[in-house]
């Protein structure tokens, strides 16, 4: 007799289509920073203590993990999301837009905790699968080094609930709504940061010739780190330098003394990374040394790129087949060069990390921008998308 195992459809989520909506709404009003998640990872125990799920709280400070076992299946898998928020104010206008002035969920954090929840009760409800299930509420994913999910590996995320795969899903804005974006190896960036600050001489503004003006010489290292990828970087090899943060001074009137500068290094592999790494640091105190300044640089190298495994993409990517149909699914997408810090968790156990489509058009606002909104109709999407997964990991 043959046997044929029924695994979830999107229309399965239907009935909880209003009450995800109502979980991402109350997160996104209530958004919290890296390792300052304690409401949120309240509430995110709460609900699966609720649904029947075991929960661990702390794990890397203000992670939870929840675990559910069915039957007597050996295999188990590791499902991510991330739930912290960016120190953003948020513009959206929207009814449940951020209560707390200068924090926002602006990446959509928001809602890929919400996909997770909605499969953790689905999941709980239906219990077609025989194994178990981890499911790893990550903090501080947008801090750099170190991060949420380092915190959470360095308390023995997997050691104390191990998984023989994990995955990890971000939302993708410009993207149509609920296409499911998959490479295998390489998928994102490494993602370094350095702060440079510039030590001149300060005086008054009417006296410039008394002094070591460090504006002056931020601006010229400003405009010389744009050579380094466009004029020592291999062509084909993708890479970028992107000077975000620069300050200096308090009054037109006063040359201030220091001049500070906050870089992203973004790189795919290890040889370009030690170049971008050995001419910034050159570049920057041969500028500063040339108008008589001094520059200290601190280099932080941060997140490591994002690599898929082959086995573990490919499930992926036919579940997601399955799913939403060939249409909806891109299965080698071009590299992002964004950078993540699942990729630590790859790091420790097979799997993959992949994306799914936040909407395209013009209401397709990209992600760390103030008018930034998670779309709610991705919800049941995601969620049926996760429970599908791990009934398909832990097929009996």
């Amino acid at each position: 007799m043959t046997v044929t195992l029924r695994y979830t459809e999107i229309p399965d989520l239907a009935e909880d289509v209003s009450s995800l909506r109502e979980i991402r709404h109350h997160i996104h009003q209530h958004p919290e920073l890296a390792f300052e998640e304690l409401q949120t990872a309240a509430f995110v125990a709460e609900k699966l203590a609720e649904w029947g799920w075991g929960v661990t709280c702390g794990v890397g400070e203000t992670g939870v993990v929840g675990t559910l076992k069915v039957g007597e299946g050996k295999r188990s898998i590791g499902l991510r999301a991330d739930m912290d928020a960016l120190p953003i104010v948020e513009q959206t206008g929207k009814p449940y837009a951020s209560v707390t002035h200068g924090k926002m969920h602006a990446c959509g954090h928001d809602g890929h905790t919400t996909m997770l929840l909605g499969a953790a009760r689905h999941l709980a409800r239906t219990q077609r699968f025989s194994g178990t299930i981890h499911l790893y509420f990550q903090p501080a994913e947008e801090r750099s080094v170190p991060s949420g999910s380092q915190k959470m590996i360095a308390n023995g995320l997997f050691t104390r609930f191990p998984c023989d795969a994990v995955f990890g899903a971000h939302n993708h804005p410009g993207v149509p709504l609920g296409t499911f974006l998959f490479r295998k190896g390489p998928f994102m960036a490494a993602g370094d940061k350095v702060t440079i600050t510039i030590e001149g001489v300060g005086g008054h503004a009417a006296r410039p010739h008394l002094t070591v003006d460090p504006v002056v010489v931020a601006s010229s290292i400003v405009m010389a780190l744009q050579t380094i990828v466009a004029r020592n970087v291999d062509p084909a090899k993708p890479a970028v330098v992107t000077v975000g943060s620069l300050h200096a001074g308090t009054a037109n009137n006063v040359i201030s003394d220091l001049a500070k500068l906050e870089l992203s290094v973004r790189s795919f592999s290890e040889d370009v990374g030690a170049l971008l790494k050995r001419r910034i640091t050159e570049l920057v105190q041969a500028q500063a040394s040339s108008y008589g300044a001094k520059a200290v640089v601190a280099y932080v190298q941060g997140h490591p790129v994002v690599v898929n495994s082959d086995a573990e993409t490919e499930f992926a990517v036919q579940v997601a087949r399955e799913l939403v149909g060939e249409d909806s699914v891109v299965a080698n997408m071009d590299l992002l060069m964004g950078s993540e810090d699942f990729a630590f968790m790859l790091q420790e156990r097979p799997g993959s990390f992949f994306c799914i489509g936040n909407g395209a058009g013009e209401d397709a606002c990209m992600v760390h921008n103030p008018n930034y909104d998670f779309n709610d109709a991705n919800l049941p999407i995601g969620a049926a998308y996760w429970a599908r997964l791990a009934e398909r990991f832990l097929a009996q």
